[in-house]
């Protein structure tokens, strides 16, 4: 026999009204928990994303939730992938000096680019992001992507800050030892706009100086 519990139609609103509220809160936060791990390339556990709770949204919550709701939502930290190579510096082509010589500061803008290639793992596989920076003011001028490491990636990314800065001749543009950059077809380019090539050492990256 079943038990009938007696509600009021006052309380019975209430009850009904705040567990829309809590439902509310809840799909909110995991929306936020989902966005922070996807940004985090899938890497981030339960510290990193309670920090960046913290950082960007004022949201403290304890660790021990944030594993449930990650489970729920069934994100789950991928293993540490190995190392991918964005360039490939055994190669034939010439390789042009350092004329930048670890000098990576620049007093006016358009005087010395730097270039680089990394990528970004998705759904459908790997992008590959070929970006170009102004040394004046250590931002992105542009970038282009694509699915592939072609010479193509880095000749598209080039050209169109050429065509947006319309830099003078003489620039600098100094990138690391891969086949992309030192290929003919990007030479050309180079000479194309009396643009001055410059490579790092082998095994030196200017990123690390970039980011300080």
């Amino acid at each position: 026999m079943c038990k009938v519990i007696k509600v009021n139609r006052s309380g019975y609103y209430h009850w009904v009204s705040a567990g829309c509220v809590v439902k509310k809160v809840d799909n909110q936060l995991n929306e936020l928990i989902k966005s922070i791990f996807i940004f985090g390339r899938k890497n981030y556990g339960t510290r990193p994303i309670r920090d960046k709770l913290v950082e960007l949204y004022g949201v403290i919550i304890s660790r021990k939730r944030i594993s449930i709701i990650m489970k729920d939502l069934h994100l789950k930290v991928k293993i540490k992938r190995r190392y991918k190579n964005t360039t490939d510096s055994n190669h034939n082509f010439p390789i042009a000096p350092n004329v930048i010589n670890r000098d990576f500061y620049a007093s006016e803008p358009d005087t010395k680019y730097v270039g680089d290639i990394t990528y970004i793992h998705t759904g459908e596989g790997w992008l590959y992001l070929a970006t170009v920076i102004d040394l004046y003011s250590r931002k992105i001028v542009v970038w282009s992507m694509d699915d592939n490491m072609k010479v193509s990636l880095v000749n598209d990314a080039l050209t169109m800050a050429i065509g947006k800065r319309n830099p003078p001749v003489g620039l600098i543009w100094h990138t690391d030892r891969g086949s992309q950059y030192a290929s003919y077809s990007h030479k050309d380019l180079l000479q194309k706009h009396g643009i001055v090539q410059s490579m790092s050492r082998k095994g030196n990256s200017y990123n690390k100086i970039l980011e300080m």
